[in-house]
């Protein structure tokens, strides 16, 4: 039974595989030679405009484009030592992929993403065929009663929806020392670019499937990193925007404080697409009531090539200095600045993590609780009713749940309070004083438009053992004080990419847009991955 098949079945068996990292061992260097010399796929590295123009002209329908990529997910994502993104596709893709091209021949196309293949993260709501586990065998065989408030959206733009991506289990707030892109139900995610490489998370399936050229745009979410981490590791655009912009009702939650979906693409150009039509107020998360004179229906007006022409750049303290060859790539990323017209200032430092303390995890812990116990009150068909209750069922599953990993992060969140508590309240006022207070000051006090830092090190090598080895990073600032970050390829280190992340103020999405095309079309670095078994090293 292949594993896509097995996986739509949503039963719980031993029947699923353990993908550990001597999978992707290589079995020689003429392996990875043969793969690497492989015949280019037919919408390689295509965007949403060239799908569309194909469309118009009637080369292409949105059909024929859906049935390209899910042969494409059948060969390069469900084998055996394949990348392992996606968890499951959409039974009814293709009769929604007609519906759209009946609706184009009659003269409606609803927008850019009318007939558009997209995948979203399975810890995002769909009220189909589609599961939604967040990766855990604790909700496998059932399916969300409705849309979540953003794949309700999708479905108005005229996307079609054409999956779920793997991701690191309970959006990797599940283990002390977990792999990222590991999942109970979907197993380990691979990256596109080395297959026995890490994609980081935990949108980890999202940012492979998306650079693997498996879909045109997919759907992340994040609390601190998750989008960012993995589009910079599988060398991809990663957009999480300002907490609020994107309504997060029908998202299995970690923070309500921090929690965004956001779009991950191969260009700026395709994830600004992806921002405007998602957007609006939604009454069940009442955050996004502060969008209304905020948000854009369309952010591809703000694609300016110039962007950078006579902006003030802020290069972030702190994230230098742990690899040579990623300062190396920086050192060039700044002569790209400064050569589209930008003034860049050094050594702009925000709240570092000791002014936190231990408030930061402690607000994750308490939200993670009180968030999730409210969600499963809306999950009816589910067997697990609270947390207390997942963490049971991985003890009594945890051959499956547990063969590598142990789930002391869920353990400690259930340990915790109400939301009423002192404890929390005070967490909860130092992380939004301590981390908005830093980023507005950086900005107001040397005259910044942006922030720029290293999104992470190259990726490191599958560890389901030990855990994640990650490097440098810079995803906490945005991340706690809930405003937007994007992320941008910026150079290679032995062919593994390494992303630059720009942040700025509360809902500045069209200036960092406008920065992050300027920046991307004077640079050009995004390079398809060749799915090479392991890096040919000298």
């Amino acid at each position: 039974m292949k594993r896509r098949n097995f996986l739509q079945l949503g039963a719980l068996t031993s029947a699923i595989p353990f993908l550990g990292v001597k999978a992707c061992a290589p079995s020689s260097n003429e392996e990875t030679n043969q793969q690497s010399d492989e015949k280019p796929f037919e919408l390689e590295e295509w965007t949403v405009v060239d799908l569309q123009e194909a469309m118009n002209s009637g080369r292409y329908t949105s059909r024929k484009i859906c049935e390209l990529y899910l042969a494409r997910i059948e060969e390069k994502d469900q084998v055996e030592n394949g990348l392992n993104s996606v968890i499951e596709v959409n039974p009814d893709a293709l009769d929604i992929a007609d519906q759209l091209d009946k609706e184009r021949a009659e003269g409606n196309v609803r927008g850019q993403l009318h007939g558009i293949p997209i995948m979203v993260k399975d810890n995002i709501d769909s009220g189909d065929k589609m599961m939604t586990t967040a990766g855990s065998l604790a909700l496998a065989g059932i399916s969300a009663p409705k849309d979540a408030f953003i794949v309700a959206r999708l479905r108005e733009a005229g996307a079609v929806l054409l999956g779920k991506t793997n991701l690191s289990e309970w959006a990797n707030f599940r283990s002390f020392r977990s792999s990222s892109g590991w999942s109970g139900r979907g197993r380990q995610t691979r990256n596109p670019y080395a297959l026995d490489r890490n994609p980081c998370g935990s949108s980890s399936g999202s940012g492979a499937a998306v650079s693997g050229n498996m879909c045109a745009i997919t759907i992340g979410t994040e609390t601190n990193g998750s989008i960012v981490c993995p589009s910079s590791a599988n060398g991809v655009v990663g957009i999480k925007p300002t907490v609020g912009l994107w309504s997060r009702s029908g998202i299995i939650p970690i923070s309500h404080t921090q929690d965004t979906a956001g779009p991950m693409a191969r260009t700026v150009a395709d994830a600004a697409t992806l921002l405007g039509p998602l957007t609006g107020v939604d009454e069940l998360d009442a955050v996004t009531s502060e969008s209304v004179e905020n948000s854009q229906a369309d952010y591809t007006q703000y694609l300016d090539a110039n962007g950078l022409q006579g902006k003030r750049i802020g290069i972030l303290k702190g994230t230098f200095g742990y690899h040579e060859k990623v300062d190396e790539i920086f050192e060039e990323v700044k002569k790209i600045i400064t050569s589209q017209g930008a003034e860049i200032v050094e050594d702009i430092e925000v709240a570092e993590d000791g002014a936190y303390g231990n408030s930061g995890f402690e607000v994750l812990l308490y939200e993670f609780k009180d968030g999730m116990n409210k969600y499963l009150k809306n999950r009816p068909d589910a067997t697990v009713k609270t947390l207390s209750d997942i963490i049971q069922f991985n003890k009594d599953n945890a051959d499956q749940e547990m063969p590598y990993f142990p789930q002391g992060i869920l353990e400690r969140a259930d340990e915790k309070g109400p939301l009423s508590d002192k404890e929390y309240k005070d967490a909860l006022n130092t992380v939004v004083t301590v981390s908005r207070n830093g980023i507005d000051k950086a900005l107001s006090e040397s005259s910044l438009d942006a922030i720029v830092g290293v999104t992470g090190g190259p990726a490191w090598p599958i560890d389901v053992i030990n855990g994640d080895h990650f490097g440098t990073g810079s995803s906490t600032p945005a991340a706690r004080s809930g405003y937007p970050n994007i992320t941008v390829p910026a150079g290679y280190v032995q062919g593994l990419p390494v992303g630059m992340s720009i942040f700025g103020g509360k809902y500045q999405e069209p200036k960092l847009i406008s920065i992050a095309y300027a920046f991307e079309q004077a640079s050009k670095v995004r390079k398809a991955p060749k799915f090479l078994s392991t890096l040919s090293l000298p």
